[in-house]
């Protein structure tokens, strides 16, 4: 019942996201948060939210938006139908609507929602201390995911902390670097209160715990070319024995529903689709038709022979006698109650091996050998050849293996041709993108509608305020 009670207040009060219309002390600690199970249903809320898209009931940046719009803003994917794709040709314009729809939108309300449990939980005396401890961390981690993923899009954005419309319905948009050491912050804290084994989610990978604080923490410092916190995090992550690579005959089975490698996954509810949003999005609607989106041409030419992720993680369809690709990491477009077996995978094992590579190929301790032992884990594992010792360009190795295993996955490839600082010569070479890709595009439109309502929040370069 609180869950629903949740979701009628949140979405009748939370219109816009920054400008909060109601202030959250219209509940009560008292109200929301008599003992743990109320506590537990609000924070459920959030990941609820995250996963089935929120207000929209679609697509958004928590459930696959992240991964198909910044992947057509990259070299990945493409649209099956030709039309005015502005992520694709790299030409969005201040009043394209969806940036806010699947990004500002469900993000500044995902952190409202972790802003009021973090208030509410510090002001009630019914909740026992270790579950308020554990709550309070996990709506950190949110609101960190919520935060990384909106400094990437949109550079520096508006840091809200608070449930109170009056601190918050004028803010200016914080720096890339405040906004960082926010994350990082929220994550610390987060890693030290939470639990270090999912025994307080049925022993399953669906809510945040200490390792998912460490492996977000990781990503972080490495995006801050702070390579030996990122190395030391992500070394955390690989060394607890909570997860494990699976092996080359199972990577089919690595984005199923709590798969051993999953740090952390939004949970699939049980309702229409009774699947990932994203497969749901990308996937064909029935035999013979066609995917919404494809694999880019240069993607698929990036792909070395014999290696396993294509083979099991795209999916080829033939129309016409022509061939098209397209991602197959989730295989599920609609499922059915009561039988769901792939949730969304947020965090995964193989990325801290990635992270850990690329610290280490950039001075963090062990250097250009620790470097390539860990990027042939992951190239061993889909079927290829190790690289040699006497790699000369670690780096090169490091770009290639994170495009191929994180491909269409959390904009991935986007934000590291950004923080690489080769985006625009990269993409330059692409037909959809030649001409128009600068380094005004490599940052979204903050939505017009914010800059209406708030004269302290100033546009990206190259796009109109008006």
């Amino acid at each position: 019942m609180i869950l629903c009670f949740l979701s009628f207040y949140f979405l009748g009060s939370c219109k816009k996201l920054v400008s909060i219309p109601v202030p959250i002390n219209s509940i009560t600690a008292e109200q929301v948060f008599n003992d743990d199970n109320d506590a537990t249903s609000a924070v459920i809320a959030i990941y609820s939210y995250m996963s089935y898209g929120g207000t929209y009931n679609g697509l958004v940046f928590s459930n696959g938006g992240t991964t198909i719009y910044p992947g057509l803003s990259a070299d990945e994917l493409t649209d099956f139908f030709p039309g005015s794709d502005e992520f694709l040709s790299n030409t969005l314009v201040s009043y394209n609507t969806t940036p806010y729809l699947v990004f500002w939108q469900p993000a500044y309300f995902d952190i409202y929602m972790a802003n009021a449990v973090i208030s509410d939980l510090q002001a009630s005396t019914g909740v026992t201390p270790t579950t308020k401890t554990q709550l309070i961390g996990e709506a950190e981690f949110l609101r960190a995911l919520c935060y990384f993923n909106l400094v990437n899009v949109y550079g520096g954005v508006p840091l809200s902390l608070s449930t109170d419309f009056h601190q918050t319905s004028l803010l200016a948009r914080a720096s890339e670097s405040q906004v960082y050491q926010q994350i990082v912050m929220d994550l610390q804290d987060a890693e030290g209160r939470l639990a270090t084994d999912f025994s307080f989610s049925n022993g399953l990978p669906v809510r945040a715990n200490k390792w998912a604080a460490a492996a977000l923490l990781a990503r972080a410092y490495l995006y801050n070319k702070n390579w030996d916190k990122a190395d030391s995090a992500a070394s955390a992550v690989i060394n607890s024995g909570n997860f494990r690579l699976l092996p080359t005959d199972s990577l089919n089975q690595v984005f199923l529903a709590n798969s051993n490698e999953a740090i952390l996954q939004f949970q699939t509810l049980d309702g229409r689709p009774w699947a990932t949003q994203e497969g749901y999005t990308i996937l064909p609607a029935g035999h013979g038709g066609a995917p919404n989106y494809l694999l880019q041409e240069s993607l698929i030419a990036a792909f070395e022979p014999g290696d396993q992720r294509w083979t099991l993680w795209v999916d080829s369809i033939n129309l016409g006698g022509t061939p098209y690709y397209c991602p197959f990491k989730y295989q599920i477009r609609q499922g059915t109650s009561g039988n769901i077996t792939e949730n969304y995978t947020v965090l995964r094992l193989a990325e801290q091996y990635l992270i850990r590579a690329e610290a280490e190929a950039n001075g963090a301790e062990g250097g250009n050998t620790a470097a390539i032992a860990d990027l042939n884990i992951l190239r061993m594992r889909a079927n290829l050849p190790p690289l040699p010792d006497t790699l000369s360009n670690v780096m090169g190795g490091v770009v290639q293996e994170r495009r191929i295993e994180l491909f269409a996955e959390w904009g991935h490839r986007w934000f590291d041709l950004k923080r690489w600082g080769t985006a625009v010569s990269t993409l330059g070479s692409i037909p959809d993108k030649s001409g128009n890709i600068d380094n005004d595009q490599l940052l979204y439109p903050i939505p017009l509608s914010e800059i209406q309502t708030d004269p302290s929040l100033m546009q990206n370069p190259g796009y109109s305020s008006h």
